[in-house]
């Protein structure tokens, strides 16, 4: 299913294979020889999504753009089923596995791996050929690569990366931040209302 969102017609290479059941939606570019798979949603929220050559997304997987965070995937990427990739620069030649998480901002070298379920928090760099293993979480310029039990060492880390400042532009200490986030999240997304489907 492909949508006109924002007035950006979704480009596809005549050469790429996109399932009848994947969702394009807005100013996505997806190169020759790429594969979306059943499933996967590719939604561009007001900046681009591009997909280099011969990249994979396979099902489920969902990669998305905000208005101030683009995505960029590199050529010969596989990004594995129920992935999520928020706003975030990919490299070539990465492999990321089944259920991982890239949030806003992360920049991913050329031939890294994110394994099963890891999760790399927003403005994190990893260099190129960097692993991240299993459920491992990544965070942080310079970068810390730390098992899940030790939550306070990747809070510390985490919380001087502001997720709520940085994505929602909102203050963590808000006394309702959650409806604020909410309010504002919820009027960017009604923009879909006026989607049209392209086929």
């Amino acid at each position: 299913m492909r949508f006109s969102h924002l007035g950006a017609d979704p480009r596809i290479h005549p050469d790429a294979v996109v399932a009848p059941t994947a969702v394009i939606s807005g100013d996505v570019t997806i190169g020759a020889g790429c594969q979306v798979l059943h499933g996967a949603v590719l939604t561009a929220e007001g900046s681009p999504v591009v997909l280099g050559e011969n990249t994979i997304v396979m099902e489920n997987a969902l990669i998305r753009a905000s208005a101030t965070h683009p995505v960029h995937i590199g050529p010969h990427t596989l990004i594995g089923p129920m992935a999520s990739v928020a706003g975030a620069d990919i490299g070539a030649e990465v492999f990321l596995a089944t259920g991982t998480r890239i949030f806003n901002g992360a920049e991913i070298g050329d031939r890294s791996e994110v394994r099963i379920n890891a999760v790399v928090h927003l403005r994190t760099v990893l260099p190129a050929e960097t692993i991240v293993p299993i459920s491992w979480v990544a965070v942080g310029d310079p970068l810390l690569i730390l098992p899940p039990d030790r939550h306070e060492e990747i809070w510390a880390a985490q919380k001087e990366l502001d997720f709520p400042g940085y994505v929602f532009g909102l203050d963590r200490e808000t006394p309702d931040l959650m409806v604020q986030l909410t309010e504002r999240y919820g009027r960017s997304l009604s923009r879909h209302a006026s989607d049209v489907r392209l086929g």
